[in-house]
């Protein structure tokens, strides 16, 4: 399948970008078996533009730590959570196998675990960087196989909180309209996201949007001066952890003087009377020392949003990762259900997705409590319905979730796993918890393209392919489902992701036949409606198409919710919330507030962007950024090195001057692994989106006593 694209087209290969959710297409240009340069093409998501990450952060497939062979873990190497090992240094810990043991020996190792404690003893990872096919594969391998729900990925560690409270309240996970409808929008609320540098491309239509006469309000405990700010009319910087008295207080404001659409509200919602009588407990005037936002300036913004003839809500994980970011995303739906912002053409809601198919993977059921199109586990009919496609019983309860899987491996609960293209050792809070647990297990099989912190603890270890190595479908933030297609082939030994989980199962007796991707996809489509009428044949010639989709032919439906809601009585559920606090507040020991996340030049933990030669000289260093009061107090100068402290664990890095940091805050991003951002945060989840409090706990930072020169 890999030549038949290299002789139809031997210079330029057409496909998508692995990084952000924007999802943006690309033409991969190839000669001798490498990538020599990507560019973008005149794709929905993108129009021909692309990113610092989409077009130089192509040669991690070339990298030389790539894995070729599969490796088995030596029986005189015992396990040790503290271990660091150079991809150089595999042989330390492993050695090398030919693909018949390896297989063997992964499979059975899970069968064991599996027969021995029963398949609530075993647990998988899949991964949003994979494809569609290989998402759908990987969980109904955990379900079908296994007899379990325990299968998750990373949306867990991004916007599980946004989908909790999108699922509770319009019975939909999906965003309601692309980023694009920002042309069609009158005011546009940007709320814990960074696009500028998490999702350039996106950021671009809202800069164009601006160009023509709309209004940009961007809300951030950091700022934006180095990225959207200078479009912005109003940048309201609120105090950390403050998102629902900030949120509410609009809220007070839109029903207290009126502004909302009563005739929507009568006609689409549920719950506003209650809203009616709590939100009163928050004028801004009392959240104003809660959020330090003016109680005028509150009651402006929300006065734009609500009278602007169509407004749209763009959020990240900033409103996510928070033990109360369930609250803040039902602030943010109950603002567009009860001014009417939803529906209509540059109008809704978009949870700005983060990897390049956290969308298509949740989708295709990579969630331990639901089946694809998010049909719960615990309905009956449901389940019957898998059951009688899959050909076995299937588990009727709820699986545990990623932070949650860590915990039950250290209860002797979870003694097995499967891990396909994730790195839990990098990218769980606490990290330090999370190591020990991956040594702690009897079993664990990794499957991916380096030999990543992870992998230093599994018995066998499984060489995958690269983005730029296989067929399949892909969906982007937009609900854009787009093919990507192979451009160089895999390196070495390295397999196919959706053939390898296909191995696994076939060795535990599921007797699974599927000879390409398009067959796997042709399953899906059976089974998820979101893809009727969005047949692989139709995405091979349109390279994309945007769901629901009512027609073969037709282009899709951008705007979703026009006349009712998915929910059993059609209307979307307004869910008031209370003020909560962070988990870990600041106090004398630990003074400041640690928020941690992503930066421009690299992307999620490292693995591929720091393999990456032109990204990785862009940012070679970890670095802490600090407000510059904040370095005055602390006697230092940009370049010095701090230790950043938590009560988890503390790791020694460069200080860097960010002017966007407020004061008493360290941003710390978690891409490297030297001082690994993870080993300090705080494993308390959100209990409904069971998603931890990366963006804030107590922290202390102090000079580490050495200086070099500026970080800046």
């Amino acid at each position: 399948m890999f030549t038949e694209v290299l002789d139809n087209n031997p210079a330029m290969v057409r496909t998508v970008c692995p990084y952000c959710g924007v999802g943006c297409q690309t033409r991969v240009h190839v000669k001798g078996g490498r990538i020599l340069y990507v560019d973008g093409r005149d794709g929905p998501a993108n129009r021909n533009r692309l990113c610092v990450k989409g077009r130089f952060g192509f040669d991690y497939v070339h990298h030389p730590d790539r894995l070729t062979r599969p490796l088995i873990r030596r029986g005189d190497v015992p396990k040790d959570a503290a271990i660091q090992l150079r991809a150089a240094d595999w042989a330390d810990v492993f050695r090398e196998a030919d693909w018949e043991e390896a297989l063997e020996c992964a499979a059975a190792g899970l069968k064991q675990v599996c027969e021995r404690d029963g398949g609530s003893a075993v647990a998988g990872f899949g991964s949003a960087k994979g494809s569609n096919e290989e998402a759908y594969l990987f969980q109904k391998l955990i379900r079908q196989g296994f007899g379990t729900n325990n299968v998750d990925h990373c949306t867990r560690l991004c916007h599980a909180s946004s989908v909790a409270a999108l699922m509770e309240g319009l019975n939909s996970g999906a965003v309601t309209a692309p980023f694009t409808a920002a042309k069609d929008a009158e005011c546009i609320i940007v709320i814990g996201a960074r696009p500028a540098e998490n999702h350039p491309v996106a950021a671009t239509f809202i800069k164009n949007a601006v160009d023509e006469g709309k209004t940009l309000i961007l809300m951030d405990p950091r700022g934006h001066a180095q990225g959207l700010a200078p479009h912005a009319a109003h940048v309201l910087q609120f105090k950390a952890g403050a998102d629902v008295a900030l949120l509410n207080a609009m809220l007070n404001t839109i029903v207290e003087e009126g502004l909302y659409d009563r005739q929507y509200v009568q006609a689409h919602t549920e719950g506003f009377d209650e809203l009616k009588v709590r939100i009163k407990a928050f004028p801004p005037e009392a959240m104003e020392a809660a959020c330090g936002i003016e109680a005028r300036t509150i009651r402006e913004v929300a006065r734009l949003y609500a009278t602007s003839r169509a407004s749209l809500i763009l959020w990240g994980m900033g409103i996510a990762q928070h033990v109360h970011g369930t609250d803040n995303a039902r602030c943010l739906i109950a603002l567009a259900l009860i001014t009417g912002q939803i529906g209509r053409p540059g109008t809704g809601l978009h949870p700005l997705r983060g990897q390049n198919n956290v969308q298509g993977a949740s989708d295709s059921g990579l969630i331990p409590m639901v089946y694809p199109d998010y049909k719960s586990v615990e309905d009956p009919e449901v389940r019957a319905l898998y059951e009688a496609a899959w050909g076995r019983p299937l588990d009727p309860r709820k699986g545990l979730t990623v932070v949650e899987i860590m915990r039950a491996i250290l209860a002797d609960e979870i003694k097995a796993m499967y891990i396909l293209g994730e790195n839990p050792a990098m990218s769980d809070p606490d990290q330090a918890h999370a190591r020990e647990a991956l040594a702690r297990l009897d079993h664990l099989v990794v499957q991916d393209i380096f030999l990543t912190e992870t992998a230093w603890q599994a018995d066998v270890v499984l060489p995958a392919s690269a983005h730029a190595e296989k067929w399949g479908t892909f969906t982007n933030t937009n609900r854009q489902v787009q093919l990507g297609r192979p451009a160089v082939a895999a390196p070495g030994e390295a397999r196919q992701d959706w053939e390898l989980i296909q191995e696994i199962a076939n060795r535990i007796g599921l007797g699974w036949a599927y000879a390409h991707p398009r067959d796997v996809y042709a399953e899906m489509s059976g089974l998820m409606p979101s893809l009727a009428n969005i047949a692989w044949e139709r995405l091979e010639r349109e390279d994309a198409v945007t769901y629901p989709c009512g027609s073969p032919d037709g282009p899709g439906s951008e705007i979703l919710f026009a006349e009712r809601f998915p929910t059993k009585s059609g209307r979307g559920r307004i869910v008031p919330a209370d003020l909560l606090p962070p988990d870990e507040l600041p106090d004398e020991a630990y003074p400041m507030v640690l928020s941690t996340g992503r930066m421009l030049e690299h992307w999620h933990t490292g693995a591929m962007t720091r393999r990456a030669s032109t990204l990785d000289a862009l940012e070679p260093e970890a670095v802490a950024c600090l407000n510059g009061r904040d370095l005055d107090d602390l006697g230092l100068d940009p370049g010095d090195f701090v230790r950043v402290a938590t009560r988890r664990g503390e790791i020694v890095l460069k200080a860097r001057l960010d002017r966007d940091v407020p004061k008493g805050m360290v941003f710390i991003p978690f891409c490297f692994a030297e001082a690994a951002a993870n080993l300090l945060t705080n494993p308390q989840l959100d209990p409904y989106g069971k998603i931890p409090e990366f963006k804030f706990c107590a922290a202390r930072v102090e000079p580490a006593g050495e200086r070099t020169a500026a970080a800046q």
